[in-house]
């Protein structure tokens, strides 16, 4: 799980377009938390704090206690907008968590070993089916990535959430099937087709050793009337 972090934050008296312009034009990122039964709170942070924390990863799937004018509520990200020209983040959702809370979160997946997959190393190729998976965690138990290790995946081999191993307490959300993670695919320039079509070639008789095959007699020239 990634490491809970604090910010600071102070009430918003107005709410609507022009105000959260107006805390933009200060440096402050309008922000909202909701949930846990209370009524929504406006709330403004500093724009140089959440800029930080959303390019240092895991912005989403990280706990964060919001100090609001003394009152320390632990909440979670659970969105964000940013600017549609300069990527900058102008608003943020927080989630108001409890401590016994399950959430329903999306987990980026990660592949190690690849330098030691069969597969992979035989020219196959990783073909990812789902870069993150949906899963419900409880809130102090939120891993930071989900791992799938290749060291053993051949060519032809998929990956299921049921080889992988979650941490305790985590389960997905889908749970009627056992849904494909990847899989290992064989290079374009060498199909199951190709490789038959070959190992039936390399079997086919041949005649004698380092025969060649006949010369085409030359079609006879048509004769000439007189």
């Amino acid at each position: 799980m990634s490491t809970a972090y604090e910010l600071t934050a102070s009430v918003r008296n107005r709410v609507g377009k022009g105000a959260a312009r107006a805390s933009r034009r200060e440096g402050k990122i309008p922000a909202v938390i909701y949930g846990d039964k209370q009524a929504p709170l406006a709330i403004e942070l500093s724009h140089k704090d959440i800029f930080l924390k959303l390019h240092a990863g895991g912005f989403l799937t990280t706990i964060a206690t919001i100090d609001v004018d003394g009152q320390k509520i632990r909440v979670l990200p659970r969105d964000y907008a940013l600017h549609p020209v300069t990527d900058q983040p102008i608003h943020v959702d927080f989630l108001r968590i409890s401590a016994h809370s399950t959430l329903h979160v999306e987990i980026p997946v990660q592949f190690i070993n690849e330098d030691k997959s069969p597969g992979l190393k035989a020219g196959g190729s990783l073909n990812i089916v789902r870069h993150e998976i949906e899963v419900n965690a409880p809130v102090d138990a939120i891993p930071e990535r989900i791992t799938v290790d290749l060291a053993s995946a051949e060519i032809g081999d998929s990956i299921h959430i049921s080889s992988v191993q979650l941490p305790a307490g985590v389960t997905p959300v889908i749970s009627e099937r056992d849904f494909t993670i990847a899989t290992i695919v064989a290079p374009v320039a060498l199909t199951a087709e190709e490789v038959a079509a070959a190992a039936a070639a390399a079997a086919a008789p041949t005649g004698k050793p380092g025969a060649k095959a006949p010369a085409k007699a030359p079609a006879a020239a048509p004769a000439k009337g007189k």
